[in-house]
């Protein structure tokens, strides 16, 4: 019995040291691949944050792409060491890939989605965007969605496929725009005085733009009031701190001047039946 039981431990120690070994080295090789996925990203990312021809929109997108591409390498490394056609794999991961596709296709959806919108790049990050009916600033641009906040601080997190096929406006693409105001007065208020003295209020703010040259115009015989059209240019960072001012500035200047900003008004007539 004792005979038996060595014979057996003999034949048995080499098998266990060997697939032992196999396992050790799998577990070292998994380890080592995904210390060095995790490195290589971070570097990749600060390499790309300090290149002057690289924008932060493809930052993300290139620190993701370099880990999942060294934890694939890792993984058929860990194969290998097990002895397995690392190349039948290959095929039948091809072959399965269609399956996953076809039942994916809402999630490869966002993929070329947002594949296209880093190629096209109607935006970047730090923009701010219309997307359909949300409005933000872009922080990132991932493979399956489009992370932003908006002016009260509220996280918003977009499918790309939404992205893509929705219509963008981008506030950041042009470098000046136009400040559109409507300011209304009294039908019996001298149109001419009122636009004299909103063209003296433009013609003292240095951030509006000489050329293309400010509009002011008669838009609109209102209900209530003739609506003056005010339409100056300036630089992109101006537009609302402009807005602002120039609402104050022009109330101020038109009870100055006694000129109305009238408000709707409805006359009621109340007509007494003889009895």
């Amino acid at each position: 019995m004792e005979e038996t039981f060595g014979q057996y431990s003999d034949s048995l120690l080499p098998i266990v040291v060997e697939h032992g070994l196999s396992v050790l080295g799998a577990i070292v090789i998994l380890i080592t691949g995904y210390i060095i996925a995790g490195w290589a990203a971070r570097k990749v990312i600060k390499k790309a944050r300090k290149s002057e021809k690289l924008d932060d929109t493809l930052t993300p997108i290139l620190g993701q792409t370099t880990r999942a591409f060294i934890l694939i390498i890792t993984i058929l490394a860990v194969l290998n060491q097990f002895g397995v056609e690392t190349a039948s794999i290959i095929a039948v991961l091809g072959a399965s890939a269609l399956a996953v596709g076809l039942a994916l296709q809402g999630t490869l959806s966002n993929v070329a989605a947002g594949v296209m919108l880093l190629v096209l790049r109607p935006f970047k990050v730090g923009d701010v965007v219309s997307i359909g009916q949300t409005m933000g600033v872009v922080d990132e641009i991932g493979l399956f969605t489009t992370e932003m906040h908006s002016f009260d601080n509220i996280g918003i997190s977009m499918p790309n496929s939404k992205v893509w096929g929705n219509e963008i406006q981008n506030y950041n693409r042009f470098d000046t725009r136009r400040v559109d105001m409507v300011f209304g007065i009294g039908y019996g208020d001298d149109m001419d005085k009122a636009i004299n003295i909103i063209k003296e209020i433009l013609d003292e703010d240095e951030r509006i733009l000489k050329d293309p040259e400010p509009l002011i115009a008669i838009g609109n015989l209102g209900d209530s009031s003739v609506d003056i059209r005010v339409r100056p240019w300036t630089e992109r960072s101006n537009v609302w701190p402009l807005r602002y001012d120039l609402t104050k500035k022009v109330k101020e200047r038109f009870d100055e001047n006694d000129i109305s900003i009238p408000f709707p008004q409805r006359d009621v007539h109340l007509f007494q039946e003889k009895e």
